[in-house]
């Protein structure tokens, strides 16, 4: 696998972070590796930061250590000492590697260390890439593995948009030429054709936001429809050529929910328009670095769409989101608990369609993000959408179901077929609320929680993982896919991981809101 590469790609990983965001910073790696076709390094481990039962139950399973200690962080001193500690989870445990491993270039930190003959027990807790460390230094000074090291601030400053590659019939529209660019942040290659000078570019150009040089395509159309070339029915590929001729190009990307990119799902592809002198490609950028390791340093995480970067083309956008929903899967044994628990739910409910929602308490709440700050009023929400959706459920029965716009879906027939949720029928939340009072009163309320579902059987069968939230959650995430209809905070990325799963498993959009 590695030697079909031109080495390896490695970035500092955020550990600090909850799984889910991992998770997207992992997609991420692994679209940047295939780019470079280099062989992508994810980080051997991750941490759970909650145990279903006391301390000492998980950590004779899985190494505990101090959270703010291990990621160099204070963000949880002031809790509860309880409260600060985590678990190191093998990362084989949250997705399936050997699964990726078959169509992408893939390794973690440890195999790295055996490939190099580097101990087992050097990888650090926070994640980042100790160069000192993970390469060899001679002599004269040089390090084995070479390294090449792509500072933080070259990636994707204010001024450009990074694209996965430039296509080569844009680089002839806009005389591309591999010589030149600001060499300082690395960059090779620049556009040479002169500044358009028509009464679109300085349309679309003045519809420019303060910060990413990036048009909106609901303003593009604003700008370039005439009534007779562009119309409103005009496709993508229309408006493109038009923007193509005025000096712009056409990006693909993703639209995030309630207009923020907290939630990288990729259910719902969107154009964009940039101007073609602000592109900056990864593949022209980087692509022919010859060190052994291509190191990118920091986070491009937060603040941008999935993937961290655009793309050129439909078709590579459509190839990042097969990655995210198809070869990047969850293991085998949370799929199948998964999957036995939703036939509990159609037990509990005579065989109807069930409903589920997330209800993200906990550091939410702590942070002020929770939807509700009052408990009860959460719940209140969350059972009138719930009512929405069984009225959209209702609706549906008899008809067509329909798929979200990602490849390789089919529709879910069930949810035209099965009869729809009763009032009174029970329905599925998963949350990170321990309050035992606050628990009692969502199962008073018609609530039912993954603790009612789990039974001894299970946890003789799937074994210690499950005793950890982070793991449990992966298990409730595949739960909520299945239901008929779901409900989250759009804020949330444990929401946006299920929304992937939804639309994956075919589920209709008509059957899911985040708000």
């Amino acid at each position: 696998m590695v030697a079909k590469t031109n080495g390896f790609y490695a970035r500092d990983y955020s550990l600090w972070l909850g799984w889910n965001n991992m998770r997207y910073i992992i997609e991420t790696a692994v679209l940047h590796g295939r780019i470079l076709n280099r062989t992508t390094i994810v980080p051997s481990f991750v941490y759970a930061r909650a145990c279903e039962f006391d301390l000492a139950t998980c950590a004779a399973y899985a190494i505990m250590v101090n959270r703010g200690d291990a990621t160099h962080s204070d963000e949880w001193r002031d809790l509860p000492i309880e409260q600060q500690m985590a678990w190191r989870i093998p990362i084989s445990v949250m997705f399936n590697m050997t699964h990726l491993q078959q169509s992408h270039a893939v390794i973690t930190t440890e195999d790295y260390f055996r490939l190099h003959n580097i101990s087992m027990d050097v990888e650090t807790t926070n994640g980042d890439w100790d160069i000192g460390t993970y390469h060899v230094q001679d002599a004269t000074g040089d390090r084995w593995p070479s390294l090449h090291t792509i500072e933080n601030w070259w990636y994707d400053p204010d001024n450009f948009v990074r694209v996965d590659s430039i296509p080569q019939d844009m680089r002839l529209r806009g005389g591309w030429s591999s010589e030149g660019g600001d060499a300082s942040p690395g960059q090779v290659g620049s556009w040479t054709s002169p500044t358009t000078d028509t009464e679109i570019y300085h349309a679309l150009t003045e519809a420019l936001p303060q910060g990413r040089p990036l048009v909106d395509w609901d303003s593009v159309r604003r700008i370039v429809e005439d009534g007779e070339r562009i119309t409103s029915a005009s496709s993508v590929e229309e408006i493109g050529d038009v923007l193509r001729e005025n000096g712009f190009e056409v990006l693909y990307t993703f639209d995030g929910a309630a207009g923020s990119d907290a939630v990288k799902d990729v259910i719902s592809p969107i154009p964009e328009a940039v101007p073609r002198d602000r592109i900056r490609g990864l593949y022209e950028d980087f692509h022919d670095i010859s060190a052994r390791v291509l190191l990118l340093r920091g986070e491009v995480h937060n603040g941008r769409k999935p993937g961290s970067l655009y793309f050129t083309s439909a078709a590579s956008r459509t190839r990042f989101t097969q990655t995210v929903l198809y070869d990047m899967r969850l293991i085998d044994d949370i799929l199948s608990l998964a999957e036995r628990i939703s036939d509990r739910m159609f037990a509990l409910n005579g065989g109807r369609l069930w409903m589920a929602a997330h209800m993200r308490r906990g550091d939410f709440t702590r942070l002020g993000w929770a939807m509700e700050a009052d408990f009860g009023a959460h719940l209140a929400r969350i059972k009138f959408h719930l009512g929405s959706g069984r009225e959209v459920l209702a609706s549906m029965h008899g008809g067509t179901a329909t798929v979200y716009d990602v490849p390789d879906a089919h529709p879910d027939p069930l949810l035209v077929t099965l009869d729809p949720p009763n009032l009174d029928d029970k329905y599925y939340i998963a949350t990170d609320e321990r309050d035992p009072n606050n628990l009692q009163f969502l199962r008073d309320q018609g609530a039912v929680l993954i603790t009612d579902l789990l039974t001894n059987e299970d946890h003789r069968e799937y074994g210690w993982p499950i005793l950890l939230t982070d793991v449990l959650a992966l298990v409730e995430q595949s739960i909520m896919s299945r239901a008929a209809y779901f409900y989250a905070h759009a804020f949330s990325s444990v929401a946006g991981g299920v929304m992937n799963l939804r639309a994956g498993l075919g589920k209709d959009p008509r059957t899911a809101l985040l708000d």
